[in-house]
């Protein structure tokens, strides 16, 4: 079993890491963190057949901390691996400022060398990451991540200050960063030049994420879902529900109540239609009606009951069973007026999809009775 050290374990990367390689049954995961003892630092470092060095200073109080945190503190690491003469690899965290003429580019671009010298002169394996702007869950929001500054203050309803709509901000998701670390425990490495490299890189200009964070707190009301067929909604959406306030996990939805039952909507979304949930009472029928275009799929999660057919213009009545007992999803076709009756003694509960959001300006819905009279 292989014996991981991560320094910065309790940060925004390090949890994430330590908990997803923690899952892992062929490794031994032993951390390190800014509250530890640094006397134990040298200890668990003769332990470690792979370290992950992602501690780091990134809001000092006093300027000289960034060189003490950053650059002397991956000197210490790199020194003291050498001479145990292990060839221990190391993967290190810079940041894409190194190649800036600041503090803490500076002290990040010590950092680097520090693990490009050890790597040279020992043999080991050596990897630098220089990663843009990072975002995922538990990353600490109004401290060094927009993203995350954005996610908390607008699902809080906290005001944001927005100086450039128009920068453009490269960003890599957390999940991405973690895969990229983890495959280089399995010998997958990928490089450009000296360092390597997350994929994909996201980028976007900063109003348009603004934007985006603002109409997914939105999406509650109009019960609609982002596009998730693109990679950064998908990555983003995920980002921001980490930041809901914990008292408003839940939020309610409109119940279309008559002596039938009711019909609720429950998630809409731009490309592939909305679901809805239908409760009908004993002995209630619905539908009687047929569609052109349109087309649902029905699923009875309790109760029971039946659905007919008659495709129009003939007079053959085909009839379904249906029951919350047995999971079966019925396909509506379209051309085929249908109904739905609760045969049971309880409410029917049924889910039912359809390929196309609702419009009443064109809804595509012509009452026509299943059982037609000759």
């Amino acid at each position: 079993m292989k014996t991981v050290l991560i320094t910065g374990s309790e940060g925004f990367i390090g949890k994430n890491l330590r908990l997803t390689l923690q899952h892992r049954e062929d490794l031994c995961v032993i951390s390190f963190d800014v509250q530890d003892d640094p006397e134990i630092l040298f200890t668990v470092l003769d332990r470690a057949d792979f370290v992950f060095h992602l501690a780091g200073v990134n809001r000092p109080q006093h300027l000289e901390e960034f060189q003490s945190g950053n650059t002397g503190l991956t000197e210490q690491i790199c020194g003291y691996l050498a001479k145990s003469g292990r060839k221990t690899p190391i993967v290190v965290t810079s940041s894409t400022q190194a190649v800036l003429d600041n503090p803490y580019g500076a002290s990040k671009r010590g950092a680097e060398d520090a693990v490009f010298e050890y790597g040279r002169t020992t043999g080991a394996q050596a990897y630098v990451f220089r990663l843009p702007n990072v975002f995922g869950k538990w990353c600490r929001p109004n401290y060094n991540s927009g993203v995350a500054t954005f996610c908390n203050n607008i699902a809080n309803d906290l005001a944001i200050q927005i100086n450039d709509p128009d920068v453009v901000m490269n960003l890599v998701y957390i999940d991405d960063v973690v895969n990229s670390f983890a495959a280089l425990l399995d010998g997958t490495e990928n490089m450009d030049g000296d360092f390597c490299q997350v994929q994909p890189v996201h980028s976007a200009k900063l109003g348009d994420i603004v934007d985006l964070i603002r109409s997914f707190k939105e999406c509650r009301a109009s019960r609609s879902i982002p596009d998730m067929s693109d990679l950064f909604t998908k990555k983003l959406y995920s980002t921001y529900i980490s930041y809901l306030p914990t008292n408003q996990f839940s939020y309610p939805l409109k119940m279309n109540l008559d002596l039938r039952g009711s019909f609720t909507e429950f998630i809409k979304t731009p490309d592939r239609g909305q679901v809805s949930v239908n409760i009908s009472k004993h002995g209630i029928t619905k539908g009687e009606h047929w569609h052109h275009t349109k087309n649902e799929k029905f699923l009875v999660v309790s109760g029971q009951g039946v659905i007919r057919f008659r495709k129009v213009g003939t007079i053959e009545i085909l009839e379904y069973s249906v029951s919350g007992d047995k999971l079966e999803v019925v396909d509506i076709p379209t051309g085929y007026t249908h109904n739905i009756t609760n045969t049971g003694e309880t409410d029917m509960v049924t889910i039912m999809w359809c390929n196309e959001i609702f419009d009443p300006e064109k809804p595509d819905t012509f009452f026509e009775p299943v059982e037609c009279k000759e």
